[in-house]
Formats: structure tokens, C-alpha cells, sequence
């Protein structure tokens, strides 16, 4: 029974601290990536669970690095937001390549989960 337990806190855990000592001494000028990630992990969390793909953790954490990386593509000099479509395609390979690294869901479905991520970070943008 604790190892069961163990298994679901670590990754948890994990991305806790990653998302923590990367984004926690951040300027202000990196609202904006702390909001992309914040909004990435929750529209992922929501797709893959619509999609039954993947753990609520992966799939936060995916989202996360789906969000930032869409955030992290847009030129801020110009005020420009990037196309939904670009958006879209980063996010989904983004998280693709997360969902791999994490051994998180199907291909298919975390690229559908990034893209819609992507999708989400752009509409939200002001």
C-alpha cells in the first residue's frame, strides 16, 4: 500500500519542484510564461481527461511546458501574438515530446492535448 502511495506523490512532487526553482525566481516580465504555463496545465489536464490519456500529473505538467513554450515563441517587442496555428503546432509538439520523456498517454492524444493547449495560451493572450 505505500509503495501505491508513493508512486502517485512522486510525480506530483516532481513537477512541484521543477515548475518551483524554474519559474519562482522569475522577473516580472515573466508573468506572462507563469500565466502560459498555468493555463497550458489546466486546459491539459481537462483534454486528457476528456481523452482518458495519461495521468492528471503528466498531463499538468505537459501542459505546463506546452503553455510556457507557446508563451516563450511570441514576439513580446511588438506586442505581436502568434497565429492560433503556430500556437497549436508548438504546443502539440511540445507536449508530444514531454508525454515521451514522462511515459505520459498516446502520442496522438498529447499532441490533440498540446494543440488544444496552444490554442487555449493564444486566446488568452490580450
Amino acid at each position: 500500500m505505500k509503495g501505491k502511495v508513493k508512486y502517485k506523490l512522486i510525480p506530483g512532487l516532481l513537477a512541484t519542484s521543477v515548475l518551483g526553482t524554474a519559474l519562482l525566481p522569475a522577473s516580472p516580465a515573466s508573468a506572462d510564461l507563469i500565466k502560459d504555463a498555468a493555463v497550458g496545465a489546466a486546459s491539459n489536464v481537462v483534454t486528457g481527461a476528456v481523452l482518458k490519456n495519461g495521468t492528471t500529473a503528466g498531463n499538468a505538467v505537459g501542459g505546463a511546458a506546452a503553455g510556457a513554450a507557446v508563451g516563450a515563441t511570441h514576439n513580446r517587442a511588438n506586442g505581436r501574438v502568434s497565429s492560433v496555428v503556430q500556437d497549436a503546432a508548438v504546443g502539440a509538439v511540445t507536449n508530444v515530446v514531454t508525454g515521451e520523456v514522462l511515459r505520459n498517454g498516446r502520442t496522438v492524444d498529447n499532441a490533440i492535448g498540446g494543440a488544444a493547449a496552444g490554442v487555449v495560451v493564444n486566446v488568452s493572450k490580450d
